[in-house]
């Protein structure tokens, strides 16, 4: 009877171990998602004194806007203009709708059919509006030095001249970080990935931003030959990206993103001459 005792007191014991340890497990995993859940998602860009932030999917615009820029070797003054006039007329999203004062507007930058911008279609295209924005800005003498709300007044003529001037901060940082001239400056603070990236999407997605680039795939990682402040323009355009692509690290130049870390910029042994793009590896979500 004795022995039996002891057996039953040791089941027990090794059943409210195992229990304990499930609890352990599940309250452990049920803090990491909770975490996960709590974090909140956003990209900033500081340059110098100067501290902008976006919602993820208006940084994926901003890196857009400004890598047409680059494609078209227009100076970053030019991506200022273009994002601080974006964001006062669409909020850097392309929005399929107009207001009272344009019924018919439509896209990131509230083009109107009915004043020439292009059909309805084109405009919703973010790509054709950026370009159409930048043939219309190109045009107007000495825009470089204007101010940017009178250089974006003078494109879209707008009922509210003087509310482009609330963006300028914005515009001025996401440009020069976006196009390279201020390297490390862009950092998206984002939670896991919930599906694997597919790098031949990001491929197609960064030809049609900057035009042809020399990329080699090997497996979950894109290589870009680029230098300079081109390497950069295409490093944080990979990182303003990251929610939308599944991108999980990206390598340019002695520095290192990655996207689990969310302390920003870090010192690696990333070679120059190339931009590393990582995304999330098959299997990601299931």
């Amino acid at each position: 009877m004795a022995a039996r005792g002891r057996d039953f007191w040791r089941a027990t014991v090794l059943l409210l171990t195992l229990a304990l340890l499930a609890g352990g497990v599940y309250t452990v995993v049920a803090f990491v998602q909770r975490s996960e859940t709590l974090v909140s998602e956003r990209c900033t860009a500081d340059v110098g004194t100067q501290h902008a932030a976006l919602a993820t999917d208006q940084a994926v615009y901003a890196s857009l806007i400004t890598a047409v820029a680059v494609r078209r070797s227009l100076p970053p003054r030019a991506a200022s203009i273009a994002l601080a006039t974006a964001m006062q007329e669409s909020k850097l999203r392309n929005i399929g709708h107009g207001d009272s004062a344009g019924p018919d507007s439509r896209g990131l930058f509230q083009q109107r059919p009915s004043q020439g911008w292009g059909t309805e279609a084109q405009v919703m295209d973010p790509y054709y509006a950026t370009n159409a924005f930048y043939d219309a800005l190109v045009k107007i003498p000495g825009y470089e030095s204007l101010e940017i709300t009178d250089a974006a007044q003078r494109v879209q003529r707008s009922a509210f001249p003087h509310a482009y001037t609330q963006h300028e901060v914005m515009g001025r940082s996401f440009a020069s970080a976006l196009s390279g001239q201020t390297p490390e400056a862009v950092q998206c603070i984002l939670r896991a990935p919930q599906e694997s990236g597919a790098p031949d999407i990001v491929e197609t997605e960064l030809v049609q931003a900057y035009g042809a680039l020399a990329i080699v795939t090997e497996g979950e990682v894109l290589v870009v030959q680029a230098s300079g402040s081109h390497a950069w323009s295409v490093a944080q355009w990979a990182v303003a990206n990251a929610k939308q692509l599944a991108v999980t690290q990206v390598d340019v130049a002695g520095r290192s993103w990655l996207r689990q870390d969310q302390a920003g910029w870090q010192v690696s042994d990333a070679a120059d001459g190339q931009v590393r793009i990582t995304v999330a590896p098959a299997g990601t979500g299931n």
